[in-house]
């Protein structure tokens, strides 16, 4: 499932760095422009700006604590480094299409080892943590590569340092420049999954097969690999649709390969909503259409907690019944939810630790 832009706009000065030259070299045939910051390319909807591609620098920081990090949720200290904005994929219920309302362009950033820098800071400030960061907040973390060649400059950094581990959560099946690399375990490849009926929901994005099949593939290769049902959607028959989803996870990678499941609902602003609604029409998306929602403290509608529990609860004992010690988390759930799903009310800090040091539970 490889993207080609139909056309790549560069920033004067940007077009012999690294991305610049990968990127021309990779596209050779595809039309390309320049503009010169602080202008940009002229602004077009958030469709349209999913068919092109703009490299420029980023201005200011690029490590930041993930804003999944809601005051009166459990957090798992996760930290995020955005390299890219936005998603060739088109899913229904992607936050992207609200959160870059007013910023479509799908941009790569240019300024890779500026970010590299700043992480290699952080993380010989803090020799005796363990930090966990991950690549895939603003954009799909492998979906460009075949087209940047990104891992290339990422995975080698990440294997040189004891300290921190990298996770690139994608919905591709885009890994050959990871195959060619040696990730000395420091490496989590990860994928968000969810049932083929959910999957009608994700324009572009590689079929759940394909997404299984190149997560046997890296494993084979040294990388350790996780998974994310998230956003976890209500439908006819969910039990069985993510009964079978799990089966075909632990057919594709033996437990002790997983590093980690996320489990995750579905979590709309009223803005969001509006968003999928106008983009899809009255019928909306399979994702939020029948399900009953309630607004939670941090103004995100989910489905009612009694449901969230349930669906919890199912998918903890199917993944514990395969594999009992690999480690399973919420996301973006208050204690009381934990506390009847998991059992536990972990700290943050806790949290945070036990994943990053890649611990069995």
């Amino acid at each position: 499932m490889k993207f080609t832009p139909e056309e790549v706009w560069i920033e004067r000065g940007e077009e012999n760095s690294v991305i610049g030259r990968t990127v021309r070299a990779r596209l050779d045939g595809v039309p390309i422009r320049d503009f010169a910051a602080p202008q940009a390319p002229p602004p077009v909807d958030f469709a349209t700006g999913k068919r092109s591609l703009v490299l420029k620098r980023h201005r200011g920081g690029f490590l930041q604590h993930c804003p999944a990090g809601t005051s009166g949720m459990v957090c798992c200290n996760y930290l995020v480094v955005n390299f890219a904005s936005n998603c060739p994929y088109d899913c229904s219920y992607c936050f992207l299409q609200d959160y870059l309302a007013s910023n479509t362009r799908l941009t790569a950033f240019t300024n890779v080892d500026e970010a590299l820098a700043e992480i290699d800071r952080a993380l010989a400030g803090h020799p005796e943590k363990q930090f966990r960061i991950g690549t895939g907040e603003l954009a799909d973390s492998l979906a460009l590569d075949p087209i940047t060649g990104l891992s290339r400059q990422l995975v080698p950094f990440f294997a040189e340092r004891d300290n921190a581990v990298l996770e690139l959560k994608t919905k591709s099946d885009c890994i050959e420049e990871l195959l060619r690399l040696d990730c000395r375990g420091r490496t989590v490849v990860s994928w968000s999954i969810n049932p083929e009926v959910v999957g009608s929901d994700e324009r572009g994005a590689a079929p759940i097969a394909a997404r299984l099949g190149a997560a046997a593939r890296v494993r084979e290769h040294g990388y350790r690999v996780g998974f994310h049902l998230d956003p976890i959607v209500e439908h006819d028959g969910w039990e069985r649709g993510y009964g079978r989803l799990l089966d075909d996870v632990f057919s594709a990678v033996e437990p002790d390969d997983v590093a980690w499941f996320s489990l995750g609902s579905l979590r709309m602003t009223a803005s969001l909503q509006r968003q999928v609604r106008d983009r899809r029409g009255p019928a909306a998306a399979q994702v939020v259409q029948g399900a009953e929602v309630v607004r939670g403290r941090d103004g995100k509608f989910r489905v009612w907690q009694g449901l969230r529990v349930r669906m919890y609860r199912f998918l903890i004992e199917r993944i514990r019944q395969r594999a009992p010690r690999v480690p399973v988390y919420l996301c973006m759930e208050p204690p009381a939810v934990w506390q009847r799903a998991m059992r536990e009310v972990p700290t943050d800090r806790e949290l945070g630790m036990r994943l990053a040091a890649g611990a069995r539970w």
